[in-house]
């Protein structure tokens, strides 16, 4: 008991809990969503359980701040870096909107997160939250869990010392696959994948494929806001 105990305390205490926890809590709200919709419906509108999602993640990773020196003890990225995350952002979400469809889709697209009245208009502090959530909390904990760390640790287990250049192809195609898989548009997925691990790779800077993230769930909300598409959200 003691022993599990202590390996449980180094496990909470390791460079991996920081870059996990934030990506679980997440993916676990996600999958209790039907449960908690019951339970809250119809007191609250289940479409605010997103807020949550959100809510827990970006706490955590507030919490946890100080202990993910890949982005609270690096620099921003330059002009220049700026400029080319925005510009593969800019790609993906044109990849994005094209593979949205056949084979390049896991199942039947689904109603998505449609934050409209009921008479049809937009209710704007749904609109709020799910753009926040996608363009400021989703992109860091996505990148810190795939690219900072599951992308390092499949290739070497002291994986926090492994400078981003030094990671070769098969971890980024092992963690670019899984991470396209992770969503609906799996091919889509695992191209945008690819991008930011790239954009990791070359710059050694997380904070660039996090923009380029960024860019890419901020692009796609607007075309979701002027087309009606509720189905990419």
């Amino acid at each position: 008991m003691k022993a599990l105990a202590l390996d449980l305390r180094r496990g909470l205490a390791g460079p991996e809990m920081p870059r996990f926890l934030p990506f679980a809590a997440f993916i676990v709200l996600m999958a209790m969503q039907p449960w908690l919709s019951g339970i809250v419906a119809p007191a609250v509108d289940p479409r605010w359980l997103y807020a949550l999602r959100a809510g827990v993640a970006g706490g955590l990773l507030i919490c946890l701040w100080p202990r993910l020196s890949e982005l609270a003890a690096v620099r921003l990225p330059s002009g220049r870096q700026f400029a080319l995350a925005g510009a593969v952002g800019g790609v993906v979400l044109a990849v994005w909107l094209f593979l949205d469809s056949g084979l390049f889709l896991i199942g039947e697209a689904g109603a998505g997160f449609d934050p409209r009245h009921p008479d049809g208009s937009l209710d704007w502090a749904l609109v709020a939250v799910r753009l926040a959530g996608a363009t400021l909390v989703v992109p860091v904990m996505e990148e810190l869990f795939w690219r900072s760390w599951l992308m390092r640790q499949l290739q070497e287990r002291e994986w926090l010392i492994l400078e981003p250049r030094r990671v070769a192809l098969p971890a980024v195609l092992l963690s670019s696959i899984v991470f396209g898989f992770e969503h609906q548009q799996w091919a889509a997925g695992i191209v945008a994948g690819l991008a930011y691990a790239w954009l990791y790779i070359v710059s050694g800077n997380l904070w660039v494929a996090v923009f380029a993230h960024a860019v890419t769930n901020g692009g796609l909300g607007i075309v979701v806001l002027l087309t009606g598409a509720w189905h990419f959200w």
